[in-house]
């Protein structure tokens, strides 16, 4: 009998891909807290936020940007599309690493392009 381990390595190729694009483009629910000045804050008795987890340093902490639904059209701010049924907008201008357990609920996921897009626009701001 003929093994078929080619088409076992593309199902296996396949099935690795999409295990790991399942992982990328996370929006969560964040504990911000309250913060000083013109920090965004966490909302409601939580004191929480959606945020776009944008990179995973270990299982510790994650560079996040949150979110909020207020529309001010400026370049610290770009639109991530609707989330939680509200349009919502990175605010580029708030950057910060998080530690993991400020990580309250799963939100969704983002296309990968919006993704990369918005990734984009915060080391444009924050490096460029």
């Amino acid at each position: 009998m003929e093994e078929d381990f080619d088409r076992w390595n593309e199902i296996k190729k396949a099935t690795d891909a999409a295990e790991e694009a399942a992982r990328l483009y996370l929006i969560w629910r964040v504990r911000l807290g309250r913060n000083i000045g013109y920090e965004a804050n966490g909302k409601s008795r939580e004191f929480t936020r959606p945020a776009i987890i944008l990179k995973k340093y270990n299982q510790y902490s994650f560079l996040a940007l949150p979110l909020t639904t207020v529309p001010k059209p400026n370049r610290y701010r770009c639109s991530v599309g609707m989330v939680d049924g509200r349009q919502a907008f990175a605010t580029l201008s708030q950057l910060r690493n998080i530690d993991s357990k400020r990580l309250v609920k799963k939100i969704m996921r983002l296309d990968a392009d919006r993704f990369i897009a918005i990734k984009k626009e915060a080391s444009r701001m924050n490096f460029g």
